[in-house]
């Protein structure tokens, strides 16, 4: 008998996500928060901030463009609002359970699940558009050999993202490429840039949301977890504490400590809005 197949944790943190945004927090969103200087910073404006980041990259669009490419495209619901204002909008992302998702707004023949590098299509883009996923590709020749070949003439790379600053110390928050290193890479590149806006201010009170729910919920639902184990079933404990010790630490640094929150992210990292055209 063969056994069962393990879930993904990656696609299990998905799932959740997913549900919690859309039922609890109400948004199908899953890219961080726009915060406006009027707009509190509460999980239950945490839909009107994503729905202020949407509309900043929106406004940010070159003119007379007609079809993008949107890669890691999440649900889907950034490409929805695309095509809503009559953009042609394709989709790729390497999770089925992301593209289900999508699919299942934009319907079949827009949406494809596959690696951005792998992707094969006839199909050619005015815009190739990354909304918080860039930092999930590589800076290797084939990411920007891709790219050129999807892109039409003169079409536009649209970059929204964080990146990795150069400040000292260690940085408690992972994710995203150096950004000098990507200045330089692109540099070497037919792409002319037009537009590189800085808006860590806007979006670094995302971690402070995220370091509130923390301290007030996720920690102390851990701590009483681990509580329980080690009161209730002492030998389990322990078996997990021997088995997982990297885990649990790795999981006690990262989300235990109050290191991630918006002074820090505004120390090591940097969101910008890059957008750049390719060059003949």
């Amino acid at each position: 008998m063969s056994r069962p197949k393990m879930a993904d944790s990656k696609e299990v943190g998905l799932n959740l996500s997913i549900t919690l945004a859309k039922y609890f927090l109400k948004t199908d969103y899953l890219h961080y928060g726009y915060w406006t200087d009027d707009l509190a910073l509460d999980l239950s404006n945490l839909a009107k901030a994503q729905e202020n980041h949407s509309r900043f990259l929106m406004a940010h669009l070159p003119e007379k463009i007609k079809t993008i490419l949107d890669v890691g495209c999440g649900t889907g619901k950034l490409a929805t609002v695309l095509t809503e204002k009559g953009y042609q909008t394709d989709c790729v992302a390497p999770s089925r359970l992301l593209t289900d998702h999508a699919r299942a707004m934009l319907g079949e023949g827009h949406v494809f699940t596959s690696r951005y590098e792998d992707f094969q299509t006839e199909n050619r883009y005015d815009l190739i558009l990354f909304s918080e996923s860039f930092q999930y590709v590589g800076l290797g020749s084939a990411v920007w050999d891709k790219t050129l070949n999807l892109l039409n003439q003169n079409g536009y790379l649209l970059i929204m993202d964080f990146f990795k600053t150069d400040a000292e110390g260690v940085s408690p928050l992972g994710g995203g490429h150096d950004l000098k290193g990507f200045y330089d890479t692109v540099a070497r590149l037919p792409f002319q840039p037009i537009k590189d806006i800085d808006i860590t201010k806007e979006t670094a009170p995302n971690l402070d949301l995220i370091d509130d729910f923390l301290t007030k919920a996720g920690v102390p639902a851990w701590r009483s977890v681990l509580g329980f184990l080690a009161s209730e079933m002492p030998v389990l404990f322990k078996v997990l504490n021997w088995q997982f010790r990297k885990k649990l630490d790795n999981i006690e640094r990262k989300y235990c400590s109050g290191t991630r929150n918006a002074k820090n992210f505004a120390r090591f990292k940097s969101y910008r809005l890059l957008l750049y055209q390719k060059m003949g």
